[in-house]
């Protein structure tokens, strides 16, 4: 294998990759309900052509009532493995466009980065694949196959149904995920434990109707205040879930440090951070508690009543050897417990994804591990994440003996599912790379 070829063919082919990428960007492909589906089909054809043009036959798959998924194939060379890359064309609603720099659908490059809603996830997996084969001249030396997903974002409520019908076409010896991400801008990581969550809505009712505030207010109480004090008692004044009977574990801390950490999420100054143990430890193998939205009157518009009904959205993420069920059922009785006064509750579950461990052992993790060093000029950081990707499960059973790879060029200052989505240019570029390099190594070349 001609290492530096491949790296000089991916440089030169550079400027068509980033061209794919903000013509996906373009499209505003958001899975969730509410949006034009049209968009979907728009981007699953856009990525057919990619694919097409990188030397791979490439179709569209398609289950009824899901948006389209994109198959792209090269058979493998006799003897040879084949590896099947994973990505997702759909992406989030992009929130409040006022929170935007620059429009969301619209790729813009400030300083080394290109900003857009899918920049990092997941828009630019499916041109690194592309480029990884095209590095090749659409000959690798491995048999790849790309799946590209349409409503990952969405939860992938039809994936199993894609797997079921497809599997056969899927099949693999090694599977590369490329939705999860950097351990930090300039140096690559492997993901190899992710929590789970799971989630629920909590309603409080204190009255039948809304009555006068300044009337009953007093020994009446209303319905947000009952909400707020329930909601307060998911945490301890240290800010630890306050549920009971979950575990948690060990994690390596690495180099993460409170400033790095601070100025990749934005915090302000004054704010402390929550929570006992390490950082890594805190965001990887303990349990986290969210509120992600509250339904009651909104500010502009309230009047002097007290509320007769509120309610919350409550998200815990769950960490590596954590029963899910177990773990929504802890948070539910914790909530009804919380609840003052007597107030009357409904306790609604929403969902729930495990968390996983992967098993790095075989030899498609120092195949990669290689790779990523002679791209970026450093090692790899075995490392968590905390955040949830349900689908892992999905692929492990369909392909019990595929060993699972997780990565992504996305870092912790990409801003995914927020405002300013962005990607590293020059990670996107080292991450196809490293892809190109993988296939070779894998391959034994």
């Amino acid at each position: 294998m001609d290492r530096a070829a491949l790296v000089e063919r991916v440089h030169a082919d550079f400027g068509r990759i980033r061209s794919e990428l903000e013509g996906l960007v373009r499209i505003p492909s958001v899975s969730h309900p509410g949006h034009d589906p049209q968009h979907l089909r728009r981007s699953a054809e856009g990525t057919v052509r990619i694919l097409k043009a990188a030397g791979m036959e490439a179709k569209l798959l398609e289950v009824e009532g899901a948006p389209p998924a994109v198959l792209g194939r090269v058979p493998a060379p006799p003897g040879a493995p084949t590896v099947l890359l994973y990505a997702h064309h759909d992406v989030q609603p992009t929130g409040p466009r006022e929170l935007w720099h620059s429009e969301p659908f619209e790729p813009v490059q400030r300083g080394e980065r290109l900003f857009g809603r899918g920049t990092s996830d997941d828009k630019c997996g499916v041109v690194i694949h592309a480029a990884a084969v095209r590095a090749w001249g659409g000959k690798p030396p491995v048999g790849v196959v790309v799946f590209a997903e349409g409503e990952e974002e969405w939860g992938s409520p039809n994936l199993g149904a894609f797997l079921e019908r497809y599997g056969t076409e899927l099949a693999a010896d090694a599977v590369v995920l490329a939705d999860s991400g950097m351990w930090r801008e300039g140096q690559p990581g492997l993901t190899v434990s992710l929590r789970g969550i799971v989630a629920c809505d909590v309603e409080v009712r204190t009255l039948d109707h809304a009555v006068h505030s300044g009337e009953f207010g007093g020994p009446v109480p209303d319905a947000l205040t009952v909400l707020a004090k329930t909601l307060a008692k998911l945490h301890d004044d240290r800010g630890s879930v306050a549920v009971p009977g979950l575990v948690s574990g060990p994690a390596d801390p690495l180099d993460l440090t409170e400033d790095e950490l601070r100025k990749q999420v934005g915090m302000r100054e004054s704010v402390r951070l929550i929570g006992d143990g390490g950082i890594t430890e805190r965001m990887w193998t303990k349990a986290s508690v969210s509120i992600l939205g509250i339904d009651a009157p909104r500010i502009e518009g309230s009047t002097n009543q007290l509320v007769p009904s509120a309610k919350a959205r409550v998200s815990m993420r769950i960490p590596p050897g954590q029963d899910a069920d177990a773990a929504m059922q802890a948070l539910t009785e914790h909530l009804r417990a919380s609840v003052p006064w007597g107030a009357e509750v409904t306790l609604t579950p929403r969902g729930s994804g495990k968390p996983y461990t992967v098993d790095a052992s075989g030899p498609a993790y120092p195949a990669m591990r290689r790779a990523m060093r002679e791209a970026w000029g450093r090692d790899a950081v075995m490392m968590g994440i905390g955040g949830t990707i349900p689908f892992v499960f999905d692929f492990k059973r369909a392909f019990p003996t595929a060993t699972i790879l997780l990565t992504g060029a996305g870092d912790p200052t990409s801003n995914a599912h927020s405002e300013d989505e962005s990607v590293s240019l020059g990670d996107l570029e080292k991450s196809c790379v490293a892809e190109a390099l993988f296939f070779g190594y894998l391959a034994g070349k």
